[in-house]
C-alpha cells in the first residue's frame, strides 16, 4: 500500500514553472548539471525507461517536459492520450531517476527549454539533430544535445495498435 507521505513526495516532483525555477537555482548552486527530455509518455514502456536511464547517466538532475492532454490531442489526434496527464505525471514522478516533471500545453517544448536552459537536451534516436526542437537554443548557451538510440519495437502507438 502506498502511504500518504510517499504520495506527497511523488507529487512534489510534479512542478509548476515557478517551483521548477527555484529548484533549478538550487541545483545549479550545488553544481548539478540539468538534463532535459520531453515527450508524451502515454503508455510507459521499456523504450521509455531505457531512454530515461541513459538520460540520467548524462548529468545530475533529470527534468521531464510532459505533453499535456490537449497538446497530445493536437499532435496525435482524438483518442489520445490513453492515460491523462495527471496519471502520466504521477507515474513518471514515481521513478527514482526522475527529479522533476513539468507539464507543458504547447505543441513544442521550446519555451520550456528556453526557461530551463538545460546543460543537456536529450531525444530518442528517432529524431535527427535538425528535428530536435530547442537544439539551437541549448547549444547557443553552451549546452549539448544527445540523441539516444531507441529500443526497436517499443512505442506507445504500436502498443495501442496491438491492443486494437
Amino acid at each position: 500500500m502506498i502511504t500518504k507521505n510517499y504520495l506527497e513526495l511523488m507529487k512534489e516532483k510534479v512542478m509548476s514553472e515557478d517551483h521548477l525555477k527555484q529548484h533549478l537555482k538550487i541545483w545549479r548552486m550545488y553544481g548539478h548539471q540539468i538534463v532535459f527530455t520531453n515527450g508524451c509518455f502515454d503508455i510507459l514502456h521499456q523504450g521509455h525507461l531505457s531512454l530515461l536511464c541513459q538520460a540520467k547517466d548524462l548529468g545530475g538532475k533529470l527534468v521531464i517536459g510532459l505533453n499535456s492532454d490537449a497538446s497530445i490531442r493536437a499532435i496525435k489526434g482524438e483518442g489520445r492520450p490513453i492515460n491523462n496527464q495527471e496519471s502520466r505525471s504521477m507515474l513518471l514522478s514515481c521513478l527514482q531517476l526522475v527529479d522533476a516533471v513539468i507539464v507543458f500545453d504547447t505543441e513544442t517544448p521550446l519555451s520550456l527549454i528556453q526557461l530551463i536552459e538545460p546543460d543537456v537536451l536529450v531525444k530518442g534516436g528517432d529524431y535527427s539533430m535538425a528535428q530536435i526542437v530547442g537544439a539551437e537554443a541549448v547549444t547557443t548557451k553552451g549546452g549539448r544535445v544527445e540523441i539516444i538510440p531507441i529500443l526497436e519495437g517499443f512505442s506507445s502507438t504500436s502498443i495501442i495498435e496491438k491492443m486494437r
